[in-house]
């Protein structure tokens, strides 16, 4: 990062205190349709042993029940789809998975239940990644990965995209040099939107060289519910790697 520090476009500031970031909330509803009982049952049986909470995370690794390599953040895992993908193909890895959606949650639950191995790798924050970013120490994650955040359409609502400078600064403290930040969306806006941002930031750099490094899918990156509807367009995928 330069001595300046990121260039800034105008609506974005820090997100320094609890209160702001109350006031800039960047998700919607918390709670969709009624939970099947034995979902509503997860909650309170397995949910609070594997849930992280910011003051943990000022040590990510001692989170999980075993020693792992590597620790990796989603941020807004929706069904958990792609979390746990991940986890069956990563034994050396603790992902934390923040979600403020209720049924995702339940959803992610459904997945860890039968599967204890999994479970000692897994954590998940039932509310605003923000906090956990602010917790984490410099340098400890490996990987960050924004898939298919809601893109806010409406221009009154772009200060609530997750993808702002204020948290770029965050997400670029949290990975260690060589760490990836992942982005994938189908609405061309907001994957301008990104592009625009993270290459205006200094701590990242985006080493594609051909339309195939953005516009399918990598190997190594599961596929998700939300990605099989697809709905505004083609899916793009982007790998930016911390400097």
């Amino acid at each position: 990062m330069g001595e300046d520090g990121p260039r800034r476009l105008p609506e974005e500031g820090i997100l320094s205190s609890r209160a702001e970031r109350a006031r800039g909330q960047l998700y919607g509803r918390r709670k969709g349709p009624k939970l099947r009982s034995a979902q509503a049952d997860l909650l309170t049986s397995l949910l609070p042993a594997l849930t992280v909470e910011p003051a943990q995370a000022h040590q990510p690794r001692t989170c999980f029940g075993v020693p792992v390599d590597d620790v990796w953040l989603e941020v807004g895992f929706g069904a958990g789809e792609h979390l746990y993908a991940l986890a069956q193909t990563n034994p050396h890895v603790g992902l934390i998975g923040a979600e403020p959606f209720v049924n995702g949650v339940a959803k992610l639950l459904s997945k860890l239940k039968d599967d204890v191995d999994i479970q000692q790798r897994v954590r998940i924050h039932m509310g605003d990644a923000r906090d956990i970013l602010a917790a984490l120490p410099g340098g400890s994650l490996s990987r960050v990965m924004v898939l298919f955040p809601d893109p806010w359409p409406k221009t009154r609502h772009h200060k609530r995209r997750f993808i702002q400078m204020a948290i770029l600064d965050a997400i670029a403290a949290a990975l260690r040099p060589g760490g990836q930040l992942r982005f994938a969306s189908d609405n061309p806006q907001y994957v301008a939107w990104t592009l625009e941002r993270v290459l205006a930031h200094d701590a990242f750099f985006w080493a594609a060289r051909r339309k195939q490094d953005w516009s399918i899918r990598p190997a190594d990156w599961p596929s998700s519910r939300y990605e099989a509807k697809a709905l505004c367009g083609p899916p793009c995928y982007f790998v930016f790697e911390r400097r």
